[in-house]
């Protein structure tokens, strides 16, 4: 199962983690020291959401960039209840 985003591409991406010990200088402490750099990757939030394509819905992982910037159009699943003003 890839985690790229179906509208965007966006992938995971690759950093480290930082471990450390001691207080900060600016609390009164000798400062901060690194014990500890591990590798790590950082995954998009990717959602399983119904986009409205011109084939018709389709069910896609679209990251929530995407779902917020309006990229992609939700499928409707029903209308919306109305009532008569008859």
């Amino acid at each position: 199962m890839s985690r790229v985003c179906d509208v965007c591409g966006k992938g995971a991406g690759r950093g480290n983690k930082k471990v450390e010990r001691g207080k900060a200088k600016y609390l009164g402490g000798n400062g901060r020291k690194t014990t500890g750099i591990t590798k790590r990757y950082f995954y998009p939030n990717l959602q399983h959401v119904r986009v409205q394509t011109p084939e018709g819905a389709r069910q896609q992982k679209v990251c929530t960039n995407c779902i917020r910037s309006g990229r992609i159009q939700k499928a409707v699943v029903r209308e919306a209840f109305t009532i008569d003003a008859n």
